[in-house]
């Protein structure tokens, strides 16, 4: 997919940055716009594969961070986003029982293939809904 230079003043507007740098004829892309762009370029093979399986009623979002392999993407540029699940395991909490965490990475290659970008994020399920007080 064409990264886009509306797309990264919305974003950049959208979390309310006035970072010059996001503005004019060839913008780089705010950091965490992969976070919005892994979920429209993925294709349904690959968000199959990023699936963690984990209950969305009783799983928070634990981490989250951007690796950059040189210069972030600028408008104009072409990536793919694949996901894939990393890591998977468990943990005994103190007062939710198990907890699930789930490690999963988003890679960003451009037209040659080469990776520009990776997103790695973690999710942690209990293993019950919280009680409320």
């Amino acid at each position: 997919m064409p990264v886009e230079r509306g797309k990264i003043r919305e974003f950049a507007k959208a979390t309310m940055s006035d970072n010059q740098a996001y503005q004019g004829a060839n913008p780089v892309i705010p950091p965490t716009f992969l976070t919005t762009a892994g979920f429209f370029w993925q294709t349904a093979e690959s968000k199959e594969a990023g699936a963690h399986g984990l209950d969305p009623k009783r799983t928070l979002h634990a981490e989250q961070e951007y690796i950059f392999h040189g210069e972030p993407p600028r408008a104009g540029d072409e990536l793919t986003a694949q996901a894939r699940i990393l890591d998977r395991y468990t943990k005994e909490g103190r007062r939710g029982g198990t907890l699930t965490f789930v490690e999963t990475v988003v890679e960003f290659r451009d037209k040659t293939g080469r990776l520009v970008a990776e997103q790695r994020s973690t999710g942690v399920q209990t293993s019950h809904a919280p009680k409320e007080a």
